[in-house]
């Protein structure tokens, strides 16, 4: 199969495993753009040879830079099998979740114009990259979180925080709406907790640990930390979800998809887990700050997606440290 993909915010963490993914499956040719907003070339400087890869510094929310894309998919796709269309560009970060205006002209703005791009070229389907932040507060039951529960969000008076889930949930609406009037096959995916060994920003939990212990010993939390327990997704399993969608059809119904893993963990034994890979016993935490509405666990189901597409997460928690690990101490 010989298939074009485009996609945003292609520096990213999901985008630029794409690239890899893709690339290393000779699954086809991708035209990709960043703004660098929170990212840097450099995730995917083994890939900015290929002759198969297309890539731009273009901004989402420019209309010149767009048209531009547009023009290339019109004047490309007549070489490919099949079209997709993939949103990876969105506001991620944590502190950048409480700037109203920003999330919303990217993660809501954004993702409608690359929606409607992907209409009038014709793409055969349209990944929707969304966020487990939808479920907000009502984030955990047992067995895991459905994505056919009703959501429990925080409002304006508890935390600005919830309007990038509430800008993200918008989209899932666009999603469904365009293929259910016909317009385009696709889906959303709500991830949880993404991480990846390259972070250039790295200010999720994640390598924010492994780079507080290798270069003080010691780390810095949030109050919330003590109760806090979480799951954690690696890109590289993230980026196969899409992959696994688009290859089946019926899925790409405008439905939402959960992914997950199932392997939860408390934030303190997260810092015990990664000190003891470095070799640090007891690592020392101080616990400064608080943030509203902060959900104790976030446990989501995916039996969906494996039902769907036969979908499973393959690397373990304790793996993907092991890459962060390597990649900091050998950057």
């Amino acid at each position: 199969m010989n298939n074009l993909y485009v996609i945003s915010g292609v520096t990213g963490m999901t985008g630029n495993e794409l690239v890899r993914q893709i690339l290393a499956g000779n699954k086809g040719s991708v035209i990709g753009f960043d703004n660098f907003f929170c990212s840097s070339i450099d995730t995917v400087e083994d890939c900015i040879d290929d002759p198969r890869f297309t890539f731009f510094q273009y901004d989402l929310n420019n209309i010149a830079q767009m048209a531009e894309i547009g023009y290339l998919v019109n004047r490309e796709k007549k070489n490919y099998d099949k079209l997709f269309y993939i949103n990876c560009a969105a506001v991620v970060h944590t502190e950048y979740f409480y700037r109203v205006n920003t999330t919303f002209d990217t993660n809501v703005v954004g993702m409608r114009t690359f929606l409607d791009q992907a209409i009038e070229v014709g793409a055969d389907a349209y990944i929707n990259c969304s966020t487990s932040e939808v479920y907000s507060m009502q984030s955990f039951k047992e067995g895991g979180v459905k994505e056919s529960d009703f959501l429990l969000m925080s409002d304006a008076e508890h935390s600005q925080r919830t309007s990038y889930a509430t800008g993200k949930l918008l989209t899932e609406f666009f999603m469904k709406d365009a293929v259910n009037n016909g317009k385009i096959r696709g889906a959303s995916l709500r991830f949880a907790n993404v991480y990846s060994k390259n972070e250039r920003f790295a200010k999720h939990i994640l390598p924010h640990i492994v780079n507080s212990l290798i270069d003080n010993g010691k780390v810095v939390l949030l109050e919330n930390s003590k109760i806090n327990k979480r799951t954690f997704l690696h890109n590289i399993d993230s980026c196969a979800a899409v992959l696994h969608l688009l290859e089946h059809d019926d899925a790409l119904d405008g439905s939402v998809y959960n992914v997950a893993t199932d392997e939860e963990i408390s934030i303190l034994d997260l810092v015990a887990l990664i000190g003891s890979k470095l070799g640090i016993e007891n690592p020392e935490i101080t616990f400064s700050g608080y943030r509203e509405s902060d959900p104790e666990r976030r446990v989501l189901s995916t039996e969906k997606l494996r039902t769907r597409t036969g979908w499973e997460p393959k690397i373990t928690l304790s793996e993907g440290i092991d890459m962060i690990v390597d990649f900091r101490k050998n950057s």
